[in-house]
């Protein structure tokens, strides 16, 4: 991008005018990493919690070496719980192995669910199968999204033994927690996967049915 637009998005970022600094964060996107982060970095501490998470967020998908340090330092002490949870969500999309511990630390300590479900739910995104014990932990929630990341957390990081742990949510009344395990059990190649998959794929729920059906196919298509 001409350095005359990143001039004028630079100023844009600096308008009273809240829809301004809004879309000249938007105009972000196809700016390359290096040039977006300085602009980025501009509104985080702005007074519009909107903008401020939409440049969280930004930080995760403009990968630079300082998005990392930026977003766990906004993981451990922003006192909004909702940007602490955009944080934890931009460290999965940064994808850096180094947030594991962050993100643990994060699903143990926190109070808000909102935060320990982005950190769940970026564990899977890590792919690190050291996150086995937290998500287990995570199935224990009384929270239902919390539940539901992390079935699908434990599929993305491809945790056969978590199997047997998982099974029991084929049960479970809500249904988008059923479509979570048929969409789980499409990484998770086992015997009792693919019982729980013809179980799943007879659903009274189109949804889950569907995902039940896919994950089958999948599961076929891995084994040939």
């Amino acid at each position: 991008m001409a350095n005359s637009n990143l001039e004028e998005i630079s100023t844009q970022l600096e308008s009273p005018n809240s829809r301004d600094r809004m879309l000249a964060l938007a105009a972000l996107r196809d700016v390359s990493p290096a040039d977006a982060v300085p602009l980025i970095k501009k509104v985080l501490k702005d007074e519009i919690l909107q903008i401020r998470s939409m440049a969280v967020f930004s930080l995760g998908i403009k990968p630079t070496d300082e998005c990392y340090p930026i977003l766990v330092e906004l993981l451990e002490t922003d006192s909004d719980y909702g940007i602490r949870a955009d944080a934890a969500g931009a460290l999965g999309y940064l994808g850096d192995p180094r947030a594991f511990e962050s993100l643990v630390r994060a699903f143990y300590e926190e109070t808000e669910w909102l935060v320990r479900f982005s950190a769940a739910v970026s564990l899977g995104n890590l792919k690190d199968p050291r996150a086995h014990e937290v998500l287990l932990e995570a199935l224990e929630s009384d929270e239902v999204v919390l539940q539901q990341a992390a079935i699908a957390a434990l599929g993305e990081i491809k945790d056969i033994d978590s199997v047997d742990h998982i099974l029991r949510f084929a049960q479970s009344e809500d249904w988008l927690t059923r479509q979570r395990l048929a969409e789980a059990l499409s990484q998770l190649p086992s015997d009792k996967s693919v019982s729980a998959l013809k179980y799943l794929e007879k659903d009274s729920h189109r949804n889950v049915a569907a995902a039940a059906k896919i994950a089958l196919e999948r599961l076929n298509q891995a084994s040939t």
